[in-house]
């Protein structure tokens, strides 16, 4: 297991390290930016899944990269994915994605995210759970009212009145319970506990009659309600797995463990324990406690003894509640406990240098499988280090003498939200000289009622307006790429004020001036908003000539979690198939090549050469004219990358 440390105090060196082809970082280029260029590629796009190769981006493999050039990078389009680096080139891509960000000092919470936000605040302090609980006792206090008028009116017809109204009210709560209890169901479907290719009963909760507690002597006095869904959902599953003929696997432990065909996975103990733990989790139930008892789910008063009315009033004809009622003049209360003990939680964020965590990967197995309905054999060590962990970022810790640092240092991180100790949350992130830049979010998908993805974005926006207090520069959240074609990046929009950059001149324009440009077509010049706002079209724009509208993007690889906007979308370049434009031998290709690179200046792009620091003048000088595909390639990188980073950074063509 890896070494637990705390966000300010962290060791020197790379976020991460890797080789392609046999390349590493060299010990004497520490401190550069190496990178090998793979030139534009085609590849099959993640996002809209079309046929054949219609996503194209041009490609970086970096062996190390300073959190500076990274800065710039980001404000040019580019975004990496483990150690490679990729930018769209949006005027021939599927999908034009536009880098999107938000000054967190500007951020206006809307009245959803501030809903988020207070629901874990309730979550943590216990009373998530208390709504139902103080409906009932506001009502309860009404039907005290009720009775003080019991001088003034018929004793009987009050009386029957108000156990009426007693009556509703139990309907009331016990219909709140089998809410819960479906809920805890629902839960389990899309965490794979159940199919979700049947349909399963709805639970029904009863009251636990007194009588039935003297017969039963085992059964606790303080029972109030139970349901026997649990056997219910085990003889819908029994006669699927006899259609299918297969045996379906239930596991309830933390690690998934079970041993697929053992005949107590389809046990009402074992599914009742489940849903036990799926509900523990969820809103608190005030004054009241879950178990699971032979395959019942029992809900017990919290209290040491039951309110002898509570449990007689259901027993009583309205008669005989009338003459106790005129002898006692006091009124029933509703089956809630008048106690409201809450359970807080401990819920706690820490800054972690980006690394291998079994724990971790745990938890991101679960949640690729449950939300995005991966197989689990696909979900690898091997690729979540890939995605998620390995990183070229050169870290620069918080005593650094020569510049202002905050204290987790700048480089790659993973923060972590656990509740009580139990991680729950991963948000992957790199923190850069002017912003963090959040990349992907994996949760528990036991907590989706929490949207632990909006919540990590607001704890996100709050750590960066934290963190520009000493460090005035860090001011941004950049939030990776917006899709305005793709249904599920709307949640990204969300965070206003935020602004879209601009494919072409990389200014940045506000998201409300580009919206309506973007639902007219998918690649827009943004800067040439007011020319585009007037409905002119100067120089063409830059913008496909046949280009259709917008359209919505739909999904089939990966289901619709609950909550949409909580996974953060990134694609894995990785592990896709390639196409380079020299194997495509397009038309396309070669127009491009000409008209817009062979205006780019390379004669100062940095070149490593056997391990030395070249300019391409010098080595032209040395060596004579140099190849015509060489010069193109790097005519090519200096457009992506710019001139200034061309010189700075190092790039190896071999």
């Amino acid at each position: 297991e890896r070494e637990r440390e705390s966000g300010a105090s962290m060791g020197d060196g790379a976020s991460g390290s890797g080789s392609r082809n046999g390349r590493g970082v060299r010990g004497d280029v520490k401190e550069d930016t190496v990178v090998f260029d793979h030139g534009q590629r085609k590849s099959s796009c993640g996002y809209c899944k079309s046929p054949g190769f219609t996503s194209v981006a041009h490609g970086l493999w970096v062996y190390s990269l300073t959190v500076d050039d990274y800065q710039d990078l980001l404000d040019r389009g580019w975004r990496r994915s483990g150690l490679y680096l990729y930018k769209p080139i949006m005027e021939r891509t599927c999908c034009p994605s536009y880098t999107i960000r938000l000054k967190a000092s500007d951020f206006v919470p809307s009245k959803e995210q501030e809903r988020v936000f207070k629901r874990m605040q309730r979550f943590s302090d216990g009373t998530l759970g208390l709504k139902m609980s103080v409906k009932l006792k506001d009502e309860a206090c009404y039907s005290k009212a009720i009775c003080s008028l019991a001088n003034c009116v018929s004793t009987e017809t009050v009386s029957e009145s108000l156990i009426k109204s007693e009556a509703t009210k139990q309907d009331e709560y016990v219909h709140y319970l089998s809410k819960r209890i479906d809920d805890a169901v629902s839960a389990c479907m899309i965490n794979g506990d159940f199919p979700s290719s049947i349909e399963l009963p709805k639970a029904v909760v009863k009251r636990w009659k007194p009588q039935a507690k003297k017969k039963l002597m085992h059964i606790s006095e303080d029972l109030l309600y139970t349901s026997n869904i649990s056997f219910q959902i085990v003889s819908v599953l029994r006669r699927h797995q006899m259609a299918q003929g297969s045996v379906y696997q239930l596991d309830i432990s933390h690690n998934n463990s079970s041993k697929k065909g053992d005949s107590s996975d389809h046990s009402p103990s074992i599914v009742a324990e489940k849903l036990v733990r799926i509900m523990s989790l969820q809103e608190e139930l005030s004054g009241m406690t879950i178990n699971a008892c032979n395959g019942h789910l029992n809900f017990h008063s919290t209290r040491k003894q039951v309110d002898s009315e509570m449990v007689t009033s259901s027993a009583t004809s309205p008669r005989q509640a009338s003459k106790d009622h005129g002898r006692n003049a006091k009124c029933s209360q509703p089956a809630v406990a008048k106690s409201t003990q809450m359970h807080k939680r401990r819920l706690e964020i820490q800054m972690k240098r980006s690394n291998f965590d079994p724990e971790e990967f745990e938890l991101y197995k679960r949640y690729q499988v449950a939300i995005h309905n991966d197989k689990p054999d696909e979900v690898t060590v091997a690729q979540y280090k890939r995605f998620l962990v390995d990183s070229p970022l050169i870290f620069i810790p918080s005593h650094s003498k020569n510049r202002i640092v905050p204290s987790c240092g700048f480089g790659s991180f993973h923060q972590q939200y656990r509740i009580d100790g139990k991680l729950v949350a991963v948000g992957v992130v790199d923190i850069l000289p002017r912003c963090l830049s959040s990349k992907y979010l994996f949760w528990d998908p036991d907590l989706a009622f929490l949207s632990l993805g909006k919540y990590s974005a607001l704890k996100e926006i709050d750590w960066v307006n934290h963190a520009t207090i000493n460090c005035p520069g860090l001011q941004y959240y950049y939030l990776g790429y917006y899709i305005h074609s793709c249904s599920k990046m709307r949640y990204k929009a969300a965070y206003c004020p935020s602004e879209l950059l601009c494919p072409l001149r990389y200014d940045w324009v506000p998201f409300t001036i580009a919206r309506p440009l973007l639902d007219k077509k998918t690649y827009v010049v943004l800067s040439d908003y007011a020319s585009l706002q007037n409905g002119s079209s100067p120089s063409q724009l830059h913008e496909k000539s046949n280009q259709p509208p917008s359209k919505d993007i739909r999904y089939g690889a990966h289901g619709e979690s609950p909550n949409d906007e909580d996974g953060k979308m990134e694609i894995d370049f990785e592990g896709q198939e390639f196409e380079t434009d020299e194997e495509s031998n397009s038309e396309t290709s070669n127009v491009l090549s000409n008209d817009e690179y062979m205006t780019a200046d390379v004669s100062n792009v940095t070149l490593d050469l056997n391990g030395y620091r070249v300019k391409f003048k010098d080595l032209q000088r040395i060596f004579g004219p140099i190849s015509k595909k060489t010069e193109l390639q790097l005519r090519r990188y200096a457009s992506v990358v710019g001139t200034a980073l061309a010189e700075r950074m190092v790039c190896t063509l071999i």
